[in-house]
């Protein structure tokens, strides 16, 4: 670990990185100019070398702003304890071309592993969702919900590789038999797509773990804002430094509700600073930055204002 960051900084690298025994999960900010350097430091590291390196669809130069590595006992929390379980055994790596054409068949399902927040914003036609709070929690679930279908082809994605490809293994383990998933995730298959020039079977925005909050796909919005149900895609940090909840604003009520998510944080940031500061203390402010269920949303302002009435 402590290598690795001595290295990276050098290199001026921003990002978050998780190291384990069985791999590496990284997402990382490189000045243009550093690149190929960072490549050559990378590929020198055994285990790294020529490992796939999947490029942002869309950078506005605001993904991250300081270096974070930590060691985890697994790049992805996945609650599987079976010593049985095999995650050499995986399902089979299809490319963006290989994806269009097994989607083609009617009888393909398609299974987003990510978080509602992520699905909400964009996904593959005809994918569906998982909805549970975490990935631990999905894994069973998925298995749950197909399995009545153990004999046809299941095709597997997230935003970068790495969840699809555990979850594939485990569904294999449950006993399914054709199961797929998406190399390099929605980033890799986005970029593949645009160079070959197949025609695009994602929509909407790409969720991501940075400061960006999303890179847009299509022009399409296909999710709605959780204050007046407008057309709205672009995710915001409520204003009120007690709640930092994690939802879906459009611009009329960013600036109606000065960026908060409801009545309640809205009276709250016109309190005088001080007020402010004594009502949060003990508060874990980060805990819904990237709070993951469905559950987290508040009821709409309009149902608030009813309740009030």
């Amino acid at each position: 670990r402590d290598e690795l960051y001595l290295n990276l900084e050098k290199l001026k690298v921003f990002g978050r990185i998780y190291v384990a025994n069985e791999g590496i999960n990284a997402q990382v900010s490189v000045p243009a100019s550093h690149f190929e350097a960072f490549k050559t430091y990378l590929y020198s590291i055994e285990p790294l070398n020529s490992i796939r390196l999947n490029i942002a669809v869309d950078d506005d130069g605001k993904s991250f702003w300081v270096l974070k590595i930590k060691v985890r006992e697994k790049i992805v929390a996945d609650g599987i304890n079976d010593p049985a379980f095999d995650m050499q055994n995986r399902g089979k790596y299809v490319n963006a071309e290989q994806f269009n054409q097994l989607t083609e068949d009617p009888n393909t399902i398609v299974v987003d592993m990510r978080n509602h927040y992520e699905y909400e914003v964009g996904h593959f036609e005809r994918a569906i969702e998982v909805p549970s709070d975490t990935f631990r929690e999905q894994l069973p679930m998925a298995a749950d919900m197909l399995k009545e279908a153990k004999d046809k082809n299941i095709i597997m994605y997230c935003t970068g590789g790495i969840r699809c490809e555990k979850a594939s293994a485990f569904m294999l383990h449950q006993g399914f038999k054709n199961v797929f998933h998406l190399e390099g995730g929605i980033i890799n298959y986005v970029n593949q797509a645009k160079e070959t020039g197949l025609p695009l079977k994602f929509h909407g925005k790409n969720f991501v773990f940075d400061n960006r909050l999303g890179e847009r796909v299509t022009e399409e919005i296909i999710s709605k804002c959780h204050q007046c149900g407008k057309p709205a895609d672009t995710h915001v940090n409520c204003a009120n430094e007690g709640c930092h909840l994690l939802f879906i604003q459009c611009e009329e009520c960013k600036e109606k509700w000065e960026g908060t998510c409801s009545q309640e944080c809205y009276d709250f940031v016109h309190l005088p600073i001080e007020e402010q500061k004594e009502k949060r203390k003990g508060v874990d402010k980060g805990r819904n930055i990237f709070n993951k269920s469905r559950a987290r949303l508040r009821p709409k302002l309009p149902e608030l204002r009813k309740e009030k009435d």
